[in-house]
């Protein structure tokens, strides 16, 4: 095969998992523009327990793809687990479309999701790592358009869902609108399956080595065995709150606990990259709380306080739906990420480039510059409704604090944390970004309302005060991680000399190995 030839393949190979993972991705945050909204307006929840529940969720999202991750290499398969995932998604989002408002159900239903992107989110991702694995030009660039094809999927959904829930909603009634939207979700991951059965010769080559054997029917049993018990302990999670608070507690102990076992036992060369990846791991579970206020706090300001109409100039152009403006986030995100790919490169090339950790300083003054338009707001609202254009700047500056400081995390693993715990290292991450995506519920419920309270005017303050509150906490988190730049810095250096040194010898090594 030429090397051309071979390119080829690789793209087509990269294509099929980006356009399964596209799909996926349309079908969960089509979801999760709705989810807080449904559980407030259809089946009667106060803010408190929507915020709580789906944040209690968004953390088992994030904590299941470690597990997922593992089953994939050792026992189905990266392909077969992918794909397990997928169709265990689709039952799920089938699920949301059933009309009831019997709330173990949507637990269940909820659960059912959370054990299918734990199955499927890791091995998407890992198949892309093994299709160009060895060749370090084209990983960069090829991880840069699988995170556009997600943008691409969310922006979609989010801007489609929303849409089709008060279309069905004005038609039919509200019963059904909601549904009709969660139906989409799931045509969105079964068109995913179709493509991949379509393309999935192309990926032929590719996978972990149980791929490569027949399918262990003993094993598969088990993991459904076991998925079923997951979804199972997941809707009591999601159903009881102290269950959930004790749950994400330990996991955060549980997470602390692993860094400084591996600091302590690592290798005097190791022990300076794991502090500073300690460092930039807590500064991160900051950022996601505030993070998770888009779907919780923002999302109900969002329902409550802005103006629907988009206007410029006093010309009216067209009418958003409150969850349609969770969708700025991604489209923000596909604005601004060549533009700072561009500025980093640009650095680089001009020695000017600022450590991992001064860009996490960056993008935190960013995340309160985004918070004060939401908290300032409220001194341009009229009758207690603020301007679209409020949230549209709102999310640029959340969004670009995101690229900043979550958009280079596991970058940060990787640079930090030997190789040789690396995998581990990064299930520990994405541990503890869903341990702050339930505290960033918590959060939020400074700013719950209670149901009776209708009046724009009453609502608008508690939501202001908050955002202002969120404003001063990430200018504070952007004045800590200023102050621990000199401790960064030499953390970084000592890492770098150690890394050097070892570099050094492993090539002496091969030279020798190499004249034998």
């Amino acid at each position: 095969m030429t090397l051309g030839t071979n390119q080829v393949s690789k793209t087509h190979s990269f294509m099929t998992v980006s356009l399964i993972e596209l799909w996926e991705r349309f079908g969960y945050y089509g979801m999760q523009a709705l989810i807080v909204y449904f559980m407030v307006q259809r089946l009667g929840f106060d803010d408190s327990r929507a915020n709580l529940v789906w944040s209690a969720c968004a953390a088992l999202i994030y904590v299941s793809p470690a597990i997922g991750g593992w089953v994939g290499d050792k026992i189905l398969g990266t392909k077969r687990t992918m794909l397990l995932g997928a169709g265990i998604l689709s039952v799920g989002y089938a699920l949301m479309t059933v009309p009831t408002e019997n709330t173990w159900f949507m637990f269940s239903a909820l659960g059912v999701i959370v054990v299918g992107n734990g199955l499927f989110k890791p091995n998407a991702g890992n198949l892309v790592r093994k299709i160009y694995e060895g060749d370090d030009s084209k990983i960069d660039s090829a991880f840069t358009i699988y995170y556009m094809a997600v943008n691409v999927g969310s922006t979609f959904s989010m801007l489609l869902t929303p849409w089709i829930k008060d279309y069905v909603n004005a038609q039919y009634g509200n019963e059904f609108g909601w549904h009709a939207a969660f139906a989409v979700c799931c045509v969105g991951i079964l068109v995913g399956l179709g493509n991949y059965a379509l393309m999935h010769k192309s990926l032929a080559n590719y996978g972990s080595e149980p791929d490569t054997r027949p399918v262990n029917k003993k094993s598969l049993a088990i993991v459904l065995a076991l998925a079923a018990l997951s979804v199972v302990a997941s809707a009591i999670i999601l159903e009881y709150e102290d269950v959930a608070r004790v749950f994400v507690y330990a996991a955060g102990v549980a997470v602390l606990g692993i860094f400084f076992h591996l600091i302590r036992t690592s290798e005097p060369s190791e022990r300076a990259g794991l502090i500073a990846a300690l460092i930039l791991t807590v500064q991160t579970v900051f950022f996601f709380i505030f993070y998770q206020q888009m779907s919780t706090s923002l999302a109900l300001f969002a329902l409550r306080n802005v103006d629907w109409d988009f206007q410029v100039f006093g010309t009216h152009l067209w009418t958003w739906s409150p969850a349609q403006f969770q969708a700025l986030n991604p489209i923000w995100i596909m604005v601004l990420s060549p533009v700072l790919a561009w500025s980093y490169s640009w650095a680089g090339r001009n020695n000017k480039d600022f450590s991992i950790a001064a860009k996490f300083a960056l993008g935190f003054a960013v995340v309160a510059i985004g918070f004060f338009i939401y908290g300032f707001a409220g001194q341009f609202a009229v009758n207690g409704k603020t301007s679209s254009w409020v949230m549209i700047w709102g999310y640029a500056s959340y969004s670009l604090g995101e690229l900043l400081v979550s958009g280079l995390g596991l970058a940060m693993i990787a640079r930090y944390v030997p190789a040789r715990m690396g995998g581990f290292m990064m299930g520990a991450y994405f541990v503890a970004s869903g341990i702050s995506q339930y505290l960033g519920g918590v959060v939020a419920n400074f700013a719950s309302v209670p149901q009776d309270l209708v009046d724009p005017l009453q609502t608008l303050p508690v939501y202001t005060n908050l955002f202002n509150k969120l404003g001063v906490a990430a200018v504070v988190c952007t004045i800590i991680a200023l102050a621990v730049l000199p401790l960064m810095r030499r953390l970084t250096e000592s890492h770098h000399a150690h890394s050097s040194i070892e570099n050094n010898a492993a090539a002496s090594l091969r030279d020798v190995k190499a004249e034998q």
